[in-house]
């Protein structure tokens, strides 16, 4: 079972808002079992509509359209829609009651643009819509479905969990669609691929291998799709098996775990604790341990040393040192791990220093270079990383590679 999702809206064409919509209806689809085969942003344009909603039609057989149900002149879906398929709009008191009730409560006036959303297509199903005014609505033409909700995330949510995935499940008789991503770190993609190329041309032919990379790891994702779930997921869980043998070094979880996830236990599991040092990251590192709830149980404190002054003043690095070797180099790096985690009071240390760019770089130290350091109680060291070029991509990389630096020594 093939689907389509369509959002609409000018504001996703030019970058005005995030379309997170077509990521939470993915999901849901695929958890259900409906492959998504297409996924599309179209402008506020009738035309536009009708004939993506032609193509959808032809080649998928669910569509789901999020956006323009609004009560402004700028919201055309419904209308579009009353005309594709050949009906008029006529008024609904449930709907009607509930906007005037839903409005009443806020204080807002229910004048004619409100009611308007309570006018719908004859020919559809109205899904009621309990967190906004604008209602979903079900369309069926020759066995396909076409479901309109509105473009508000947290309605978006409610309409899809709560009737629109059991409307479908009741509709169609569907096969499952199985995901299992294994999380690696430490190994670059190219050479992954290279050390498991024979594991991946073993796979069976119902397995799809993916290759998901991201600052300092490589997510691996096995899929199959319109299957029996419980025997394809034993199948799943062999041949990561079989994987771990491999890469036993790089394998740091599965799903959605990550490697400070790991250090976060590793820590709590211990009773070890950190503090952090950094002047490229501008606080990345720490930020990526205190998100996580228990972070209090081992984390200490957190230091943006931007300046030569503060690496001196606050974390004791020699200004010596400084002068002779600038503040991206081996020396202050280290300085700086055991200098926070003295200050801290702290098991474990560690520190960032680097040129994230656009500007300051130099022949000997390119944009890019990054010096991270760790502290132990039984040593200090620090280790060079090229991060890249973009400062943001320096920034998330250099985090990376610290957080992974003080996994392996743990």
């Amino acid at each position: 079972m093939k689907s389509t999702i369509i959002t609409i809206g000018d504001e996703i064409l030019i970058g005005q808002i995030l379309d997170t919509n077509s990521r939470y209806i993915s999901q849901a689809l695929n958890r259900l079992g409906v492959v998504v085969a297409e996924r599309t942003s179209i402008g506020d344009s009738a035309e536009q509509i009708v004939e993506t909603l032609d193509r959808a039609l032809a080649a998928t057989d669910i569509v789901i359209i999020t956006g323009g149900l609004g009560p402004t002149k700028d919201d055309i879906t419904k209308h579009t829609l009353t005309r594709y398929f050949g009906s008029e709009l006529v008024y609904n008191e449930q709907v009607g009651d509930f906007v005037r009730e839903l409005l009443s409560r806020r204080g807002i006036a229910f004048n004619d643009l409100n009611r308007g959303q309570a006018m719908v297509p004859a020919c559809c199903t109205v899904l009621h819509n309990a967190h906004g005014t604008a209602p979903g609505m079900w369309f069926e033409r020759d066995g396909k479905v076409v479901v309109s909700l509105p473009g508000v995330p947290f309605e978006m949510v409610h309409l899809i969990d709560d009737i629109v995935v059991p409307m479908l499940r009741e509709r169609f008789a569907l096969k499952a669609i199985v995901h299992r991503t294994m999380i690696t770190s430490g190994i670059a993609e190219s050479i992954l691929a290279e050390r498991i190329a024979a594991w991946e041309d073993a796979l069976p032919e119902v397995l799809h291998l993916a290759y998901l990379p991201a600052p300092n790891i490589v997510r691996l994702r096995l899929s199959a799709y319109e299957v029996d779930g419980e025997s394809v997921a034993a199948m799943i869980d062999e041949q990561f098996e079989r994987l771990k043998a491999i890469i036993p070094e790089a394998i740091v979880g599965f799903e959605d775990a990550t490697v400070e996830q790991l250090v976060h236990n590793t820590l709590i599991a211990q009773g070890k604790t950190l503090s952090v040092a950094e002047s490229c990251t501008g606080g990345n590192v720490a930020a990526k341990f205190t998100a996580m709830a228990g972070a209090s149980a081992y984390f200490h404190a957190g230091v943006v040393s931007y300046s030569n002054e503060a690496k001196i003043d606050i974390l004791g690095v020699s200004a010596e040192d400084l002068a002779r070797y600038g503040a991206v180099s081996e020396a202050v790096a280290m300085q700086m791990a055991a200098g926070v985690r003295h200050a801290g009071q702290s098991d474990y240390g560690i520190s960032t220093t680097g040129i994230a760019g656009p500007s300051g770089g130099s022949a000997e130290k390119p944009v890019g270079t990054v010096w991270i350091g760790i502290s132990t109680p039984e040593r200090t060291f620090a280790v060079m990383k090229n991060c890249g070029t973009d400062r943001g991509q320096i920034i998330q990389r250099a985090t990376a590679y610290a957080i992974k630096m003080l996994y392996e020594e743990l």
